[in-house]
């Protein structure tokens, strides 16, 4: 079997994802999304955390996969989550990244004492990598954690364009241990949530999600707290956006797979000029090509996913590749679906104007596409070649 194939048990989890999203989850969305309309929409209150939502994919073993699935299986469920239901899939994926350094690098008490109620959904976990001046140049960080003469420290700085804060149980912060030192001095902590000093506060988005500011006054942490090892959180930053880049290209593919599903139906439905849309040689070519570029993207997805899973060399290169080529034409695709429909897909509530708010950002959080071109350069320079 090759990488670009899925067998029978494979095909038939997503089908079976899909019914689950559809059933259990989007029900759960949608309560959330009319229990804040009136607030979202006049624009008073920014996007909350659906802890209902969050607890029942724990419920349904969800987040149980966020740890023991490789990253196809990853893929596979955050894109069949994404094509019914956006708001499950990215509560699936901020429960996985906030949670995969203390699964990967935590200690055994950090790891008991945290990861079962991240995974029944009880708590909420966050990855907070970003600063106002460090968003994509992770290296530059500034949150700084200064020794307090008992063999811990203190963090004092801020993050911000955090999702799931201020309301996360607890935070996988990256601060800078060493001055001067670039990616070499900075070291990833586990700080829960209640740590005296810590502050918050949300940011009102595009889409009403959680995504907030943090404020460090001093918060004390220890090496009790650090994730992996001191200096070395630059390898635990980078480690973890392998793993879950392409699994966002995954879920750019579901976007764009739920935009085409819509247009295939809008099209071959849709009276103009004397027949239907789709006879129309210019909406039809056009549909070829969403479809075509969703396709190209799964694949690509899908491969990453492989490379990853069989812990090939090239995997940073892949990762960017499936990520930037994913998000890329999901913006291209629901865009194109917008046009499609007209008017129509520009009222509040309807498929593709929710969509077409959500596709927006995965081109920008975990390294914006222009990062991503930067790493698959790298890449390609720093291969050996043979002189001409």
């Amino acid at each position: 079997m090759t990488a670009f194939s899925l067998n029978p048990e494979q095909t038939a989890r997503c089908d079976r994802l899909r019914e689950l999203a559809e059933e259990r989850l989007r029900p759960l969305a949608e309560a959330h999304a009319e229990a804040h309309a009136e607030t979202y929409a006049d624009k008073k209150e920014p996007g909350r955390v659906n802890r209902p939502l969050t607890e029942a994919l724990g419920e349904l073993g969800l987040l149980e996969g966020l740890f023991t699935s490789g990253a196809l299986d990853l893929c596979l469920m955050r894109e069949s989550l994404a094509r019914v239901c956006t708001e499950a899939e990215t509560a699936l994926a901020l429960q996985g990244l906030g949670a995969h350094p203390v699964h990967a690098y935590g200690s055994l008490e950090q790891r008991e004492h945290w990861l079962p109620p991240t995974r029944a959904g009880r708590a909420i976990a966050a990855f907070a990598l970003s600063e106002p001046g460090a968003g994509s140049d992770a290296a530059a960080l500034a949150l700084r954690a200064e020794p307090d003469g008992s063999g811990g420290w203190r963090l004092t700085g801020e993050k911000s364009w955090i999702s799931n804060a201020p309301e996360a149980d607890f935070y996988t912060v990256f601060a800078r241990t060493s001055p001067d030192a670039g990616a070499r001095g900075v070291t990833a902590f586990l700080v829960p949530a209640d740590r005296p000093g810590l502050t918050g506060a949300p940011l009102d988005m595009l889409s009403p999600h959680p995504i907030g500011t943090l404020a460090f006054d001093g918060v004390r942490v220890s090496t009790a707290d650090v994730l992996g090892d001191v200096n070395h959180g630059f390898r635990v930053a980078m480690t973890t956006l392998n793993r879950f880049r392409p699994s966002v290209g995954a879920f750019a593919v579901g976007m764009a797979q739920a935009a085409l599903d819509a247009t295939l139906a809008h099209t071959a439905d849709r009276d103009a000029f004397g027949g239907k849309l789709k006879d129309l040689q210019a909406v039809s070519h056009q549909v070829a090509e969403m479809a075509t570029r969703t396709e190209a993207a799964r694949l690509l997805v899908y491969a990453a996913a492989a490379a990853y899973d069989r812990d090939e060399p090239d995997i940073a290169g892949r990762a960017a590749m499936a990520k930037l080529f994913a998000t890329e034409t999901a913006q291209f695709v629901v865009d194109t679906a917008v046009q499609l429909h007209g008017a129509r897909a520009l009222r509040r509530g309807h498929l593709l104007e929710h969509l077409y708010r959500e596709v927006r950002a995965p081109r920008i959080y975990e390294g914006a596409s222009e990062v991503q071109r930067a790493v698959i350069a790298k890449e390609l320079y720093g291969k050996e070649t043979p002189s001409a």
